[in-house]
């Protein structure tokens, strides 16, 4: 299972991203599922892509390996984009 795409939206957040990436690698559910909802708006509703592949293999032996997390800013704001690649094998 491959998932590759947006983290944080609008303004780089790489404590959130960095954060929803080590709970996809350990499969700790109970913390996505405290993720607030106001946090998955917007730009950053396309972690929940993320966590729709973590619920398609956690009933498998697969791990997930981080290929790449490019916090891809665009201004000295902070504006920008958060790119994560990642495999599950």
């Amino acid at each position: 299972m491959i998932a590759s795409g947006g983290l944080s939206h609008f303004v780089v957040d790489e404590e959130f991203d960095r954060a929803g990436l080590a709970a996809l690698k350990r499969k700790d559910e109970n913390a996505l599922f405290s993720i607030a909802e106001s946090l998955l708006q917007s730009g950053n509703s396309e972690f929940k892509n993320w966590i729709a592949v973590a619920g398609a293999v956690a009933d498998k032996p697969f791990e997930m390996n981080l290929i790449d997390y490019l916090p891809c800013y665009r201004s000295e704001a902070g504006t920008g984009c958060a790119m994560g690649f990642a495999l599950w094998q």
